[in-house]
Formats: C-alpha cells, structure tokens, sequence
C-alpha cells in the first residue's frame, strides 16, 4: 500500500488487522446503523459485525464479511470490543465523505486487543492521518434467537417497493402495522396518523415480489419510531427480507451491493409494540 512506510512494524501482533483500498465499503455501512453514538464490534474469520442497540427494543447488526477487505486476519476466535461509533465515522470521513473521482481513501486498521485502542491509518493522495479511538468492555447484547428454524413468515421484497411505502405512509402515526397471510391481503402495511388510518397492500405476485413464505395470519405493531434508523439502509438496499416469528419479533434483512458490486447485509430487529385484540382489525 502506498503508505506501508507509516504502518506499524510487521512483528507487532494484533488480535485484529485488517485493510480496504476504499474505507467508504466501511462507513457507508456504518452509518447504516448509525442512530446510537456507541456501537459494539465482534471480529472473527468470517468478518466484522458492528451491532448498535436502543432501549432494549431494537437492535442493528451490520456485517462486512471477510472477502470485503484486501486483507482481514483475526488471531483469536473472536474479538470484541466497544467504541464511539460517532467518533469512528468521523475518522472514516476524515477526508471528506465523498472524494473526486479516481480517487478513494485507503484504509488499514489495527486493534492490539483488551485496552488499547483501535487504530486506523488512512491515505489519500499521499497524505496520511493516524487515528487512535479509545476502545470500552463490550455490553451484553440483546438475543433476539431469530434462528431460521422459528420463522413463521417471510417475504422478500426489492427494496424500491418498501422505499415508495415509506415515502406514502402517513408518518405521524405512532405505530407501524404489518400483516403477512397466505391469503388475502398477503402483505399488508398500515399506518394511523392525524389524517385517518391507511392501507398499503402488496399482492403475492406483485413485480416487487420475490419471494413470499407465509405460513400463517400475523397482525403486529411496532413503533415508527423504532423502525426510522433502519431506513438509512433501505435507502442504501436492493432487495429487503422482512420475517416474523411467532411472537411477533421482527427481523428487516437489507442486501447491500457496494461501488465494487460486492454484497453486504445489514439486519434490524425489533420487538412488537403490543398485541393486537380482534376488535382492532
């Protein structure tokens, strides 16, 4: 790399190293999950995930897998730790957000494990920054035990079709509702907002329809409020898998193909808001 002058020497060892010839793979990502300031990191050999949680109701998990990056070793069998992620875009960035064309910031990053921080060396156009961000003890981490085996419903849908319903929805509503059925209306996406209530519904052969797995009726709310973070990745998305499982938890699967055509997932799960009586319907 053209700043290998500036790196640390090669008999240093890390928990945790890794390098991308374009750190917007990273932050465009990142700030997809970006509506709480600290976010927790788990490394292994299959990639970074960079999980953000907000009052134990929804929780953001964006994953970078390990073929994303030039290089990525990991010498432990995870690696974890706590950091700002407010700060952490904010190296990311330190070039600007958006660089001219033919050029990128070139990224390597360096983690030496429990207590020291996370270093990042970035270069552009010959100019090189050092950033030391100081690291924490990662929290335990909300379990959603969304494990495909207790799904009950899923769809996946391309993701301009959810984009055009959130843009139509009455979003002074305090809730959204989602029904999924294996009959009629299949899809069905409601809003309750100062103007009345309004219906979205999404046929099971719609064009914007690729997949559609329902097994049962499921009626569930969540809070907007809850939900409005992860339209930063729908808006970054080409398809969206929406699933439920029994209890009505709900997992928004976004796939996200960066400028190099590489695939990368970021996934929201959230709690229902509460049950839903018959009477309401």
């Amino acid at each position: 790399m053209p700043f290998s002058a500036q790196l640390p020497a090669s008999g240093e060892r890390y928990a945790l190293s890794a390098s991308l010839d374009n750190a917007r793979h990273l932050s465009s990502l990142l700030r997809a999950v970006h509506f709480q300031d600290y976010a927790t990191c788990l490394a292994t050999a299959s990639g970074l995930r960079v999980t953000v949680e907000d009052a134990k109701c929804i929780q953001a998990n964006a994953f970078i897998q390990a073929e994303i990056f030039q290089e990525f070793s990991v010498q432990e069998e995870s690696v974890m730790f706590r950091i700002s992620l407010s700060v952490l875009l904010d190296c990311l960035t330190i070039f600007g957000s958006s660089s001219l064309p033919g050029t990128s910031t070139a990224l390597r990053m360096c983690y030496r494990g429990y207590g020291y921080p996370l270093m990042l060396f970035l270069e552009e156009g010959g100019v090189v920054t050092v950033c030391k961000i100081n690291t924490q003890e990662p929290e335990e981490l909300l379990d959603f035990d969304f494990c495909s085996t207790k799904v009950v419903n899923k769809i996946i849908l391309q993701s301009e079709g959810l984009r055009e319903a959130f843009a139509e929805l009455d979003m002074t509503s305090e809730v959204l509702q989602i029904t999924m059925s294996p009959d009629k209306p299949y899809f069905r996406l409601s809003t309750f907002g100062n103007a009345g209530s309004a219906h979205l519904d999404y046929p099971r052969d719609s064009d914007l329809m690729e997949a559609f797995h329902c097994n049962q009726t499921q009626t569930n709310r969540y809070k907007i409020s809850l939900l409005k973070p992860s339209t930063k990745a729908l808006a970054l998305s080409c398809k969206v898998s929406i699933r439920t499982d029994a209890q009505g938890f709900l997992s928004l699967q976004y796939m996200i193909r960066n400028e190099d055509g590489q695939i990368c997932f970021v996934e929201y799960y959230c709690c229902p808001d509460e049950d839903i009586t018959e009477a309401e319907l």
